[in-house]
Formats: structure tokens, sequence, C-alpha cells
């Protein structure tokens, strides 16, 4: 006899929320109570009744799984980087979780990285840290500092096992392959070396989870004994460190999202006063590369797509023009090497790089030229300041991951490696001319051209009949340029297509893009998806029946409100660790990282209309009794980013308000913001997510 699962059902305890003299009821607060045993009881049941509800799909998510295991090379090392006397790389071995970090050093005469097409050690390697023995014993591990000292001595590296993205640092030996004692706990992503390596900067958050301390550690020393170098009090702003490629400075970098200053301190003086490069100004973006006797700035000081300037690394004062402000090219990085410079920009909603030899202006340089329309390029490992050639990384919907190495001076562009893609289960090779790309544009309410990459089989029909793939992000001037995916593959070749809206908030066209896309203009972010949703059925890509929408964090806040917007445009929404609560958790300052987004969404405490504005759109505030798609809602007990309860408090509500749709919660318990850490974990739930996927477009 067995037992059929039941449907959750949350208990509802109202609870009153009043601001402006607006009184909300929430009856799922409670759900925010992550140590109540009824929590996490609901959670469970939640992912109890979703594994009922697609039991019938385990044979599916288990041939797809195996789809994307045996198109992946699981014995792999990737292309070294030279870095001094030694080439760094990592590689991952058949059935083994994480990456190993190896180094091995250069042989006599070696200029070009060796390679290891079947994935082998390097005769010779070092091995630095193997992930898989670190995660031993653990349901989770994450590295998050991986850096070697400029003499190459040491290495600094830290670990989470819990998904809250609080990691602990280490420092080993590599010259006797011991750990030193020195552990400093409650660390943040970024690490700078002094150039002896005596010193180690690193940086710390307050309770809000905002990273605000950059502390500097003495080798051989207590963690106790460490200084704070800065400590950030405005509670809008970032802090970071960095060591520049030069090696000659440590950089603090100060940002919120509208504003930031540079401090520097020499590397060879790591206990002197960090020197400000510029001071803040509201509204005044800039970041600093060291090059030779300067500091290279690249500003938006009235260039609103970025210009490049240049101030004395000795004195640093005016900013002395290098690249003149381009409307519509928008100058995202600036990399410094001896002899020449390059600069990492967007135009016409796609990526390049532009080579500037050191003394000429920008008429004197040159864009790396790319064969494809749509692609995505950008530099990859360049630890080196002395060299005549970079290393880029490219790809595209159907070029897999590929490494090139480009010569600065001759513009020879040699490919080192493209990610190889093996046969399938049923021993078809991958064919790239099998598929193509497209770019096509949508019209948005107010007349908006939205650009909209494509890519499906050759033999896929357009006579909307073609199931389709949406994918949309659109905040914080994050651009979704196009990727190659081995999971994707396994829609593709069942007739799927793969859209990717390239909507307003995100930066694919510009900083003008992202700035109609955030604060009072964020609805454009939802009626532009909206408005390429409808454009693929119309143009015969596909049909609403045939359409499901997928997004995560900020794009998950996307499929919250385009559900309650224009719900009859898809058939389903996979929404991964979805912010669909984004109104009550910009009013508590307490949560993390409240105050550092009221610069994306507004501040609803204090703005009235802010806070009619986002609880005009907000998902969790906007549920009502319609039909919406089927829902596929993921999220993780540990994420410190989109909190858990906001899926789950959703989730809730759309079984309450709406009770003839179909709402499935899944929680990772064991995770983070990024789900789970393992690679293998990872492929099994992009099963899960794909066979729900095809089974909802009928190609299950």
């Amino acid at each position: 006899m067995t037992t059929e699962t039941p449907v959750p059902v949350a208990r509802q305890v109202p609870s009153e929320r009043v601001h402006h003299g607006d009184v909300v009821v929430d009856e799922y607060a409670w759900l925010a109570t992550k140590d109540d045993p009824e929590t996490i009881g609901y959670l469970k049941a939640e992912n109890a009744w979703t594994e009922s509800r697609t039991a019938h799909l385990a044979d599916l998510r288990t041939e797809l799984f195996e789809e994307i295991r045996r198109r992946t090379q699981e014995t792999d090392l990737s292309v070294p980087t030279r870095k001094g006397g030694h080439w760094y790389y990592s590689r991952t071995v058949e059935g083994k979780q994480y990456g190993v970090h190896c180094r091995r050093a250069v042989r006599d005469g070696e200029t070009t990285p060796p390679i290891s097409p079947a994935g082998a050690p390097l005769e010779g390697e070092e091995v630095l840290l193997d992930g898989n023995l670190l995660a031993e014993g653990h349901d989770f591990f994450s590295l998050g500092a991986f850096d070697v000292s400029p003499d190459g001595r040491f290495l600094a590296y830290s670990t989470d096992f819990s998904g809250k993205e609080r990691f602990t640092l280490r420092i080993k030996d590599l010259t006797t392959g011991e750990l030193l004692p020195d552990e400093i706990p409650d660390t943040f992503y970024g690490t700078a070396w002094a150039a002896d390596a005596s010193v180690l900067f690193y940086v710390t958050v307050d309770d809000a989870w905002r990273p605000h301390r950059v502390w500097r550690h003495v080798l051989g020393t207590a963690a106790a004994d460490d200084v704070v170098v800065h400590s950030e009090d405005d509670e809008r702003f970032w802090v970071g460190v960095e060591l520049t490629r030069s090696e000659r400075f440590i950089l603090i970098d100060i940002a919120s999202k509208l504003t930031s200053e540079v401090r520097v301190i020499p590397a060879g003086n790591p206990t002197g006063e960090p020197a400000v490069i510029a001071p803040r100004r509201q509204g005044v973006e800039y970041s600093v590369e060291h090059h030779g006797h300067r500091f290279l700035i690249l500003h938006n000081d009235g260039a609103e797509d970025f210009a490049l300037a240049y101030t004395s690394a000795d004195a640093p004062g005016d900013w002395v023009p290098l690249i003149a402000h381009s409307p519509g090219t928008r100058l995202e990085a600036v990399d410094a090497f001896a002899d020449h410079l390059v600069v990492t920009l967007r135009a016409n909603g796609l990526t390049g790089l532009r080579v500037l030899p050191v003394g000429g202006g920008g008429g004197d340089g040159h864009d790396i030229a790319f064969p494809e329309l749509l692609h995505t390029v950008g530099l990859d490992s360049n630890p080196e300041y002395l060299t005549g050639r970079v290393r880029l990384r490219y790809t595209s919907l159907v070029t897999p991951d590929s490494v090139y190495d480009y010569d600065l001076v001759t513009r020879e562009m040699t490919l080192l490696r493209r990610r190889p893609v093996l046969p399938g289960p049923d021993g078809r090779e991958y064919r790239p001319e099998d598929y193509e790309q497209h770019r096509d544009w949508a019209l948005a309410d107010d007349g908006t051209k939205v650009p909209i990459s494509l890519v499906c089989r050759r033999d896929t029909p357009r006579d909307g009949s073609a199931p389709c793939v949406i994918y949309g992000y659109g905040s914080y001037e994050a651009s979704m340029d196009p990727w190659f995916s081995v999971g994707r593959l396994s829609l593709l070749d069942r007739g799927v297509i793969f859209a990717v809206a390239h909507i307003r908030g995100g930066g694919e066209l510009g900083r003008s893009w992202y700035e109609h896309g955030k604060l009072l203009a964020k609805k454009n972010t939802f009626t532009d998806f909206v408005a390429c949703a409808r454009h693929l059925a119309k143009a015969g890509w596909t049909s609403s029946d045939r359409l499901l929408a997928r997004g995560g964090s900020a794009g998950g806040l996307l499929m919250g409100a385009v559900a309650n917007l224009a719900p009859d445009a898809f058939t389903a929404i996979v929404a991964q660790v979805p912010f669909v609560d984004a109104l009550s958790t910009i009013l508590d300052p307490s949560l993390p990282l409240t105050v550092t987004e009221w610069e994306e969404w507004g501040n609803p405490l204090a703005d009235p209309e802010v806070y009619a504005y986002m609880k005009s759109y907000t998902p969790y505030e906007n549920v009502a009794d319609r039909d919406y798609p089927a829902i596929l809602a993921m999220t993780s007990l540990n994420d410190t980013r989109v909190l858990y309860h906001e899926p789950a408090k959703w989730i809730a509500r759309l079984r309450a308000v709406a009770p003839q749709g179909e709402y499935l919660l899944k929680t990772e318990m064991e995770a983070g913001h990024g789900g789970p850490s393992g690679r293998y974990d990872a492929w099994r739930e992009e099963a899960f997510v794909n066979a729900w996927t095809l089974d909802r477009l009928g190609r299950a």
C-alpha cells in the first residue's frame, strides 16, 4: 500500500506591515524564521511534493544527465597560464566533483603552454590544492580565494562548506607543502599580497553580508593582531582589494551602484597609508589600472559610456584624456601590459577587444576581428606584465569555449584549445554546422527595439510549432552575452529553440540600456521581456503554448513579474533563486545587501513614490486569482543573496490564491546562491530542470 504525497499547505499567520500609510498583511512572513522546525518541515514537504510530481521524469533525468556526462571530457586540463617560472592550470578527474589546482616549472626554451589533450597530469606537476580532498566529509564546498604570492612561494586560499559565502582563509607554503598556522575565519572574496609576500590583505563582511573592511595580516602572526586598513561606514558601498598586474600597487576598490573611489598602497610598503586616487563624487564611477609612470582611469565623468584617461602614479591629480567618450561604445575595462593596452568594450550589442600600443592615442589602435556575427570575447587570465601576447576566451551559441593566444604585434591569433564536445550516448558527434544562431529584434511598448539571440537546429521549423525556452535577466547592467552550453544541446536536439532576450536593465546596448531598466523605469525590463515573447510567437519561431521562460536571481524577479503581467504568453516558467519578494526585502535594511541595493531599485523606506512603484510590480505583492503558467521555483537554504523564504512565500501564496495552477518548489538544503557545488551535482540539477522543461513543452 502506498501513501500519496499530500499537497503542502503553509499555515497562514497574518503579519502586518505599514509604510507610508499603506497597510500590508503578509500571511507567510513566518517562513523567514530559518531555525523554526516548522519552516524546515514545510520546505521538506515542498521537496517531497516536487519529487512526487516529477517522479515520472526520473528516467528522462537520468538520460539527460548521461547526455551531459558523456558529452563532457571528464578528465580534462585547462590551458596552462604562465606566471614567472611556472605554468599554472587546473584539471578535473573522471568521477571527481571538484578541480585539482596545479603548476609545473617552465622548461628551458618553452614559450608555448604545454597541452594535455587527454587531460592527463603534466609530467613534473606540483599539486597546489585538490578540491576533492578539501571537500571530503562535506555536502557543500566552495573555494573563495586562490592567490599565489608574487615570488611563487605561498598560496592563500579560502574555503566555504555551507554556501553562506563566508570563507576561512589559510596559507600554504608551496616549498614545503605545509600549512602555516595562520587561519582567518569569516573572510570574503578578494586577497592581495605585498611585494615580498610578508603581508596579505583580505576582506571581511558586516552583519548584512556587505564587504566593508580591508585588513592587513602579517604572515606568522595571529589573526587577532590583524590591522584594519580601511573600514567603509557608508552602507551603500562595498570594498575589495587586489594587486595590480605590475605588482607595484595594492588597490582598495570602494564602490556603490553609482559611485566609486580607489585607494592605493605601494606593494613594497604594505604598512603605508592608502592614498586616494580621486575622492568619491556621487554618480562618478572609475576604476584604476597601473601602467608604468601612470594610473589608467576608466571613468564616466561626463561620459555615459565611459572614457579612458590617465594620471601620474607618483602624484595622482588631473585626468589626462586617452580615449574620448564615444556614445554607443561602452568601455568596460582596460588591461595594461608593458607595451600595450587592451580595452574591453561593447558596441552594437556585442563584446569586443581593442589593442592600443603604448605611446599612441586611440587612432593608433585596432579592434580584433572575429568571424561570427554573434559571439562573446574577453580577456582570460593574463598575469604577466612583460608580455607581447595576451590570452583570449571566445565562445558563441554554437562554438564551444575557445582559448586563444593573440600576438599584440603581429596580430596573429593562435587557437590553443576548444572545449571538446564528445559524442553523446547515441554516438553522434557534435557538429556546429548542424545548428544556426540568429539575431532578431522585438518592438517594445514604447517603440524601443530589443535584441534577441537565438539558437536552434537547422531543421527546426519556423511555423510556430517548435517549442522554445526564452531566458532573461535584465538588472545591474549585467549582459547576457551568447554562451555555449553542453546541457542545452539536449534541448536543441529535441527540437527546442533557445532564445536570450537582451532586455533593458542589462548592459548589452550600453549604459543607457541599463539606466532605462532600473529605479522608476524598472518595468521596462518586464515589458521588454513580454514583447520578446510575443514577437517570437508572431514571427513563427514558436507559439505561446510552446514557450517556457527561465531566469534566476534578479532574473527570477523577472519571471515572477511576467507571470503576473502576461501569464498567457508562456506555458511554463522556471525561476531559480528568484528575487520575488523584492519589496519586503528592500524595506528591511537589516537584511543582507538591502542598503547597497537602494541605488538599483530605489529606497521605498524613504520615498513613497518608490514604494508604490515597487509594490506595483513585485511578484509576491501581485499574486492574484488568475490562470498562471506552470511554475518551478528553485532555491537554496543557505543563500545569502536571495533568501530562501522569498520563493517559499511566493509558492505558498500562489497555491492559496490561484489553486488551479501547478506550482513546485525545490530547495537545496545544503547550498548557497549558486546551487549545488560539485560538477556532477550541478549536472543533475540541470538535468532536473531540462526534464521538467521538456515535459512542459511536450518533448519528454
